[in-house]
């Protein structure tokens, strides 16, 4: 006997395909993550760079904080809201938008990562990995059409 599969291609809640809600959960979260965290470093400038001073002091990166933070708040801001406009692209069936969120998203981590090895904050770096793999499981979504 044959079993039917719970989950299809074709399979829909509520009338929307259910692969375009997992794009558009992959989409919102990496909106809300980048536009905060993005936000954040616009805002709060200062801040931000007088703890990264501290956090690269005696490594590679040492003296670097001022190259890199306008660097890094870019990624970010940009990944937010491209993620955030791919949201909305979503809804017309079209998900390389979010896709491209996506992308700059997972340059916005590996430039973090990098961050933190270098710094030897290695609890640090090991907390990205989650979401460096959702972003991943995320990409491959929303390169399906």
């Amino acid at each position: 006997m044959f079993h039917q599969p719970l989950i299809t291609m074709e399979a829909t809640v509520l009338g929307m395909p259910v692969l375009t809600i997992a794009q558009m959960a992959v989409a919102a979260q990496l909106s809300i993550l980048f536009v905060q965290s993005g936000l954040d470093k616009v805002f709060d400038y200062r801040g931000n760079k007088s703890y990264l001073t501290g956090h690269f002091k005696g490594s590679l990166l040492d003296g670097q904080v001022p190259y890199m933070l306008p660097v890094i708040t870019a990624l970010e801001v940009a990944a937010g809201f491209v993620s955030l406009a791919g949201l909305f692209f979503l809804f017309q069936g079209n998900s390389r938008v979010a896709l491209y969120g996506s992308l700059l998203a997972m340059a916005a981590f590996l430039s973090l990562f990098f961050g933190q090895r270098v710094a030897k904050d290695y609890g640090g770096a090991a907390t990205l990995v989650p979401y460096m793999t959702f972003n991943l499981i995320g990409m491959a979504l929303l390169a399906l059409e």
